[in-house]
């Protein structure tokens, strides 16, 4: 949804440009029927707009009142969440049918109608009904399961709607300008994917036909979707998407948090950022011909689609954030109009001609929707430059209303005003007091030649579908656009002397006010002495004027590229620099150079004056001490994206080890740290990532994410064994490229529930028989890691679909490289139980040199029953080593583990890892996010 933030800090907000959730802090404890839903000026305000008028208007207020139901979206591609959605229909919903409460049967989760493939659901099922009946229960414990390993999401209804009307292809490029904390980002991320999974597969079954080789069954879903891929997809490498997301959010920790929850998704094409989205910097791509055979050497990339679900008042979520009904005030959405119009504005500069905006927020009120929408046009050159697309046929079972064509404004103290022709007049009469933030842009645009269809907008209530209340414009731009500066406010008011400090003070001072909000005494100095023409207007936002008395003079910053006329007037002295819709050269000495002063409101500025940074990029602190190194800003410091020669003595070990087939790109493998050496983690992107990375490497772009771990170090009992083991989130994307050589073929399901449940089941001595058709492969195979292969076969003991898994052979025994959690969701999924592990590593704990070091050392005595089995890696500094059991580092525990390895377990699966810049003091932070839709669903 639209993200509250903005303004001073106060209301709902923080933040600029993205990255603030506002709301104030919400208390999952808080029970929202306690909470009186009132609010004098909201209730007066949206009445007088009549928003639902006659038979709506009772059901309308009636709707916002009530506490919102649960909703959730099966994630990733197709082939992952329709077995998924399947499970949801065939074994649970029957179950909670069945249910009979107060002599009528319960309702269900239904599905929702205008979301594609039944893939989003809601439930408004009672809490004390769902507390009552068992069936419940194991709904409850499904939905916890899939959550927990990314097969489900929980997510507004509403939220979902902006992603659906981008119409994202796949091999589009397109960003999310305010992302965190990810929900919008990952529907994104799978539609550029689309389709991605079965022409991979097509291209594998080809080229296996052309070699002579076994061809593996597929399912039946998989070969749906085979047939249904047509041939003009995106095929120019081997059926790999080519697109690319960059997700933005100007705050941070919550680019953090938008990293850890877009893991789940294991995205090779996917960038996340650090900027204020006001000011998103230009992207330069390499030097190329375009198809004039013109040689182009200032290239930036330009994009299909950008979504901006910015900033706002968030007065739409009042049926979950109860601080709307005790806090909203109308100075909310107007402090926010600037950074909405100016984030919108930027979007449609680097937007490709024929590509879409949408804009969208979780408002009702129109000075944060049509008037924003209506004052981006006009900046832009009207509507022959950029037009709205009418939507109306789109998700057509979803109900909505048009957008407002006419509307008033309510200024700070309650006071609605029709027209600004009537706020100058008091303006004239009365003076400026309460009306210092109202600005002519806000009000509906008078009649011109060219009106602008703000009817083709789309606005979202809550009665309509028992969901949220949300606004949604779809922009077209249909020619290359030169935007007009952003206008200073009129002063209209006679010209008079401002009044002095010291009677200022003194008129502060004696206007009353409620004792509870010192921004009120803020406030009203802008009433008593306003900005004038020459000094800051009404449009520029207390921290842009903040920042603006300290940006970098140009004998400090050197020779600066003229600003295109576009570029707003009031942020002509600390604006990036930002590159026009057409290619042209830069000056001389401008072409690598980003100029970001001043940083991101949300960030934590330097006690210094800007003249004392440097021009170039800093050195990298020492390697010792990355993790812990941080930028003059504040920020830690992230290390450096270094892409590997595709003949580094690694990467040739891995190639000969997998047998991987050369069809497979060698030059897209990264690792993060300052000297290019792969210690401990190797990273894969798609190609056009790498372009963006390393031709960027030093513009001052703040990249904080890229890549998807492929192989990770660990220590192995041979000098011939290959210690660069084959990641669960990279496996989808390499194992179909793996030789027959690292390979094990498994088609029982008794066989794989023996795997889940048991860790390390022998395989040396007589082992090897407990584990059936598999016995003797992994008997003989050589130690390290492969590629266990779940095929389609016919019985009862067989599986419809394919799997792949990642398995590690070690010298004693065998282990599926899987999270606990993983193998729980996966024994719930295909087995319907919920069976304790078995860790036959622990009985290793009391023998031998293991029992005596235990004596001695409760670290010492877990690393030596590790080592027994070879199930250990090696830390990026070579100082100390961690124990591998599952796919990460965090399964088995031990007394005297430092906080950092507690950090780690408290974010998950791998993280904290190598060079995953979350330092410890964010752990707790990060957890508490990305597991509070969890203890959602469990309450």
């Amino acid at each position: 949804m639209g993200k509250r933030g903005g303004g001073r800090g106060r209301g709902f907000g923080r933040g600029r440009g993205g990255g603030g959730r506002g709301g104030g802090q919400r208390s999952m404890r808080t029970n929202y029927e306690d909470v009186a839903k009132t609010n004098e000026f909201y209730e007066k305000y949206y009445n007088e707009l009549g928003l639902a008028n006659g038979a709506e208007h009772e059901e309308f207020w009636s709707a916002l009142k009530r506490e919102l139901p649960n909703s959730f979206r099966f994630t990733g591609s197709k082939g992952q969440a329709l077995p998924v959605q399947q499970l949801l229909k065939d074994r649970y919903i029957p179950e909670i049918t069945s249910i009979e409460h107060n002599g009528e049967l319960v309702e269900p989760p239904n599905a929702i109608p205008w979301f594609p493939d039944q893939l989003a659901w809601q439930m408004t099922t009672p809490k004390n009904v769902v507390r009552k009946f068992s069936p419940f229960k194991s709904f409850q414990q499904f939905l916890v399961s899939e959550t927990s390993v990314g097969n489900i999401s929980r997510q507004e209804v509403v939220s979902m709607i902006p992603p659906l009307l981008m119409d994202v292809k796949p091999g589009m490029t397109v960003l999310d300008m305010c992302a965190a904390p990810g929900s919008k980002a990952a529907q994104l991320i799978e539609m550029v994917h689309g389709g991605e999974e079965a022409r991979t597969r097509k291209v594998i079954r080809r080229m296996k036909i052309e070699q002579g080789r076994e061809v593996s069954p597929e399912g039946p879903l998989t070969e749906q979707q085979m047939q249904e891929e047509e041939d003009d997809g995106d095929w120019s490498d081997d059926g790999r998407t080519t697109g690319l997301v960059i997700a933005n959010d100007a705050d941070y920790r919550r680019s953090h948090m938008l990293i850890h929850q877009m893991k789940r998704l294991n995205s090779p094409n996917l960038i996340v950022t650090n900027h204020d989205a006001t000011m998103f910097p230009s992207i330069r791509l390499p030097s190329d011909t375009d198809s004039k055979g013109v040689q182009r050497t200032n290239h930036y990339l330009k994009f299909d689609r950008i979504l901006a679900d910015v900033p706002c008042s968030g007065d739409g979520t009042c049926r979950k954030n109860v601080n709307v009904w005790k806090d909203w005030n109308p100075s909310n959405a107007l402090g926010l109009f600037s950074t909405q119009l100016r984030i919108l504005v930027r979007a449609l500069q680097m937007l490709k001609v024929g590509g879409r905006v949408v804009y969208s927020t979780c408002s009702m009120n129109p000075v944060e929707n049509e008037a924003v929408i209506a004052a981006a046009i006009d900046r832009c050159g009207g509507t022959s430059k950029v037009d709205i697309i009418d939507c109306k046929d789109a998700l057509p079972n979803m109900k909505r209303h048009n957008g407002l064509s006419d509307w008033k404004v309510m200024d700070k103290q309650g006071r609605i005003w029709p027209s600004w022709q009537e706020v100058e007049t008091e303006r004239m009469s009365s003076g400026n007091e309460g009306l210092g933030k109202l600005s002519e842009q806000m009000f509906p645009p008078s009649d011109t030649e060219q009106s602008i269809p703000l009817d083709r907008c789309m606005r979202v209530y809550a009665h309509q579908q028992d969901t949220g209340s949300f606004f949604i414009s779809v922009l077209e731009k249909k020619t290359e656009i030169k935007a007009r500066p952003e206008a200073p406010a009129k002063e209209v008011q006679p010209q008079a002397q401002q009044p002095s400090i010291v009677s200022a003070v003194n008129q502060i001072e004696s206007i009353p006010t409620n004792g509870t909000n010192p921004v009120e005494k803020i406030d009203a100095l802008d009433d008593i002495a306003p900005p004038t023409e020459n000094g800051d207007t009404e449009g520029v936002t207390a921290a842009a004027r903040q920042n603006k008395e300290v940006a970098p003079s140009a004998a400090v910053t050197g020779t600066k590229r003229e600003l295109d006329e576009e570029a707003d007037a009031l942020m002509s002295t600390k604006r990036p620099k930002f590159r026009e819709e057409v290619d042209d050269p830069a000056p001389q000495g401008a072409e690598d150079r980003q100029i970001h002063w001043p940083p991101p409101p949300g960030a934590q500025l330097e006690a210094s004056r800007p003249e004392t940074i440097q021009t170039l990029p800093a050195p990298p602190p020492p390697l010792s001490n990355t993790n812990n190194a941080l930028k003059k800003n504040k920020q830690p410091y992230e290390e450096p994206f270094k892409y590997l020669d595709s003949s580094q003595e690694d990467l040739q070990s891995i190639y000969n080890f997998y047998a991987l087939s050369s069809r497979f790109p060698r030059d897209r493998f990264m690792v993060r740290n300052a000297l290019g050496h792969p210690a401990k983690t190797i990273y894969y992107t798609s190609s056009l990532a790498r372009s963006i990375l390393e031709t960027n490497a030093n513009s001052g772009i703040k990249f904080v994410h890229c890549g998807v771990k492929m192989f990770v170090k660990q220590d192995v009992q041979a000098a011939f064994v290959c210690p660069w083991r084959i990641q669960s989130e990279g496996l989808p994307i390499l194992e179909a490229w793996v030789g027959e050589e690292r390979v094990v073929r498994l088609t029982s399901r008794k066989i794989l529930r023996t795997l889940l449940v048991e860790m390390f089941p022998k395989v040396d001595g007589e082992g090897w028989k407990g584990l059936g058709e598999i016995g003797e492969r992994v008997r003989d195979i050589g130690m390290g890691c492969c590629v266990l292969r779940i095929e389609k076969a016919e019985g009862e003991d067989g599986f419809s679909e394919r799997m792949v898994l990642p398995l590690w052979r070690s010298l004693h025994s065998l282990n599926l490289m899987l999270p606990k959690e993983e193998r729980k969701a996966m024994l719930l999924r295909l087995f319907n139980e919920d069976t304790p592990l078995e860790d036959h590593s622990k009985d290793r704990f009391h023998t031998g040199n293991a029992q005596q070091k235990i004596k001695k050392s409760p670290d010492e005595g877990v690393e030596a029953a590790a080592k027994l089995d070879g199930n250990t890696s090696e830390d990026e500094d070579g100082g100390g080593v961690s124990i591998v059991v599952g796919n990460d580092e965090k399964d088995v525990g031990a007394a005297g583990l430092g906080d950092e390895v507690k950090a780690a377990e408290a974010l998950g699966d791998d993280a904290g890892k190598e060079d995953d810049v979350v330092p410890a003091s964010m752990a707790d932070e990060v957890a508490a996010e990305s597991t509070e839709e969890v203890v959602r669903m469990e309450e």
